[in-house]
């Protein structure tokens, strides 16, 4: 038996890249999974389903800074698997970017980047609490960014959205301790998804990326999946607020 057997998770973000590597990880410890998404993800759910016995899905497209389409994606998750346990906020605007100086950013891109980074988590964790509040049993992890503890130059809205997540994670913890829903961040370094892969700007950094890693080695979605299933089961219940960074060792140097 899995460690997520019988639980059910929506996972933001999971048409490719990180985000289907954490729902994979999830319906291989149990999980039923709904797979979230702007773009289409029934790809991966049927991946999902052909590979792992017994493991149902549930693809959606969503738009996180919908918040009429948020809502709906958890009342289509609660009607389908009759709750909601996991939510992993992993939706977010980063390799279509282009790296530039901060005074160049426009105000239409920095809102649009707001919108999805920090108004979609918030969103995403306003639908989902109050079906965990239920149940008395939830677990939030919001995917932040290395680059928070870093200051990198060039991606300034990326780079706040990011602290502006951790922000999120400490105080949102505060409200829903008395739940028993527990709430963190975990925070991965520049990792080679398709998005990253297809970026100019993000593979032409990847080498100076590497030299400040203790581990020197190219970070791939798969190195992350340990970390969030630990958030995501029992083993961290007594866990919240925090952030784990998985990032090969560089926010250390």
């Amino acid at each position: 038996m899995g460690k997520l057997e019988g639980r059910v998770a929506i996972i933001t973000g999971a048409a490719q890249g990180i985000g289907a590597a954490y729902a994979k990880a999830l319906a291989g410890e149990g999980a039923n999974v709904v797979l979230s998404d702007i773009q289409d993800a029934g790809d991966v759910a049927k991946e999902i389903e052909d590979t792992y016995q017994g493991a149902e899905t549930l693809a959606l497209k969503t738009d996180v800074s919908d918040e009429v389409q948020v809502n709906d994606m958890v009342a289509q998750t609660v009607a389908k698997f009759g709750k909601l346990d996991i939510l992993i906020s992993n939706a977010a605007m980063f390799a279509s970017i282009t790296h530039k100086p901060f005074e160049e950013i426009s105000v239409d891109e920095w809102d649009k980047l707001m919108a999805v980074n920090v108004k979609g988590l918030w969103l995403c964790a306003k639908a989902a609490a109050p079906e965990m509040r239920k149940n008395g049993y939830g677990k939030i992890v919001n995917i932040a960014s290395g680059t928070l503890f870093k200051g990198n130059p060039n991606i300034l809205h990326y780079v706040t959205s990011k602290g502006a997540v951790l922000a999120m994670t400490r105080s949102m913890s505060r409200e829903l301790g008395n739940d028993n829903i527990c709430v963190n961040t975990l925070a991965p370094g520049l990792t080679m998804s398709e998005g990253v892969m297809g970026s100019e700007g993000f593979m032409e950094g990847r080498d100076i990326n590497l030299a400040s890693r203790a581990l020197k080695r190219y970070q791939t979605p798969d190195d992350l999946t340990g970390a969030m299933l630990f958030l995501v089961s029992a083993d961290s219940d007594f866990m919240t607020g925090q952030c784990m960074v998985v990032d090969g060792g560089s926010v250390n140097n």
